[in-house]
């Protein structure tokens, strides 16, 4: 069985999101969205409600499940939840040189290698803040996020 972790905050999920972890899905017999806390990060959601959309919205994928990555270091989740793989979507070239250190670095720790997958061009301009930052100021992001992510932006604000 090949197990991969696609990892990150998802403050919120945005649709960009889902299509990458939806071809992951494709590729790999479990894969595993693990939501990432920064302790240094102001986050518009809690964690709790982070899972908690991600689960509402991956619910009908195959092979798919959800949970707290917490604050320590990704491979070492990896490697406790029996990893092969890390998968990352990249939206440009700037996102490849951020991921890159990072990927050769969990090689080194755990052996897990990165899978990168191109953006859709539908979603390679989104950004989880660029998408609080428009639905803040008035603008519609409906088009971008799954629906259990626009009840709470609605409710919050």
């Amino acid at each position: 069985m090949r197990r991969a972790v696609c990892p990150g905050s998802f403050d919120p999920i945005h649709n960009g999101h889902v299509e990458i972890i939806a071809r992951a899905s494709n590729l790999f017999d479990e894969v595993i969205v693990a939501v990432s806390t920064n302790y240094s990060k102001a986050y518009r959601f809690a964690e709790e409600e982070r899972l908690a959309m991600v689960r509402e919205t991956v619910s009908g994928l195959r092979g798919i499940s959800v949970e707290p990555m917490g604050g320590g270091l990704l491979a070492d989740f990896c490697r406790s939840h029996g990893a092969d793989a890390i998968v990352k979507g990249l939206r440009s070239t700037i996102d490849y040189q951020y991921e890159a250190p990072m990927a050769a670095m969990n090689r080194h720790l755990t052996g897990v290698e990165t899978v990168y997958l191109t953006a859709d061009s539908r979603y390679s301009h989104l950004s989880s803040s660029l998408l609080k930052e428009v639905q803040a100021l008035g603008g519609d992001v409906a088009d971008y996020l799954p629906r259990s992510v626009m009840k709470r932006l609605e409710y919050k604000g």
